[in-house]
């Protein structure tokens, strides 16, 4: 049963990463096209740059005082949030199986 909602968790790990793909790019896009100094900040590629994802992270985004932009990136922060929690919850399970086996 632990297996199982392991199992659980990682799926909901995989369903943040497909809200992350949704907004992510958006949110970048957004920064491109309005703000050309967080997008030199960011710069070029920025998708899976540790750097980008932890001014997501940060919240930084909040400093640009865009409404347009905290709707795109507040979801992506989320989805960011529930991949590392749900993976985190899933590797915790695992170990407790591994404990407890």
């Amino acid at each position: 049963m632990i297996l199982f909602f392991a199992l659980l968790f990682v799926a909901t790990a995989i369903a943040g990463f497909c809200a992350l793909v949704i907004f992510w790019p958006l949110t970048l896009v957004h920064v491109r096209d309005r703000h050309p100094d967080i997008a030199e900040q960011l710069g070029p590629g920025a998708f899976m740059k540790p750097a980008a994802l932890a001014w997501l992270m940060r919240g930084d985004y909040l400093s640009a005082d865009d409404r347009s932009l905290n709707g795109l990136a507040t979801p992506a922060r989320v989805s960011v949030m529930v991949i590392v929690l749900g993976l985190g919850m899933a590797g915790l399970l695992w170990l407790a199986f591994e404990i407890l086996k």
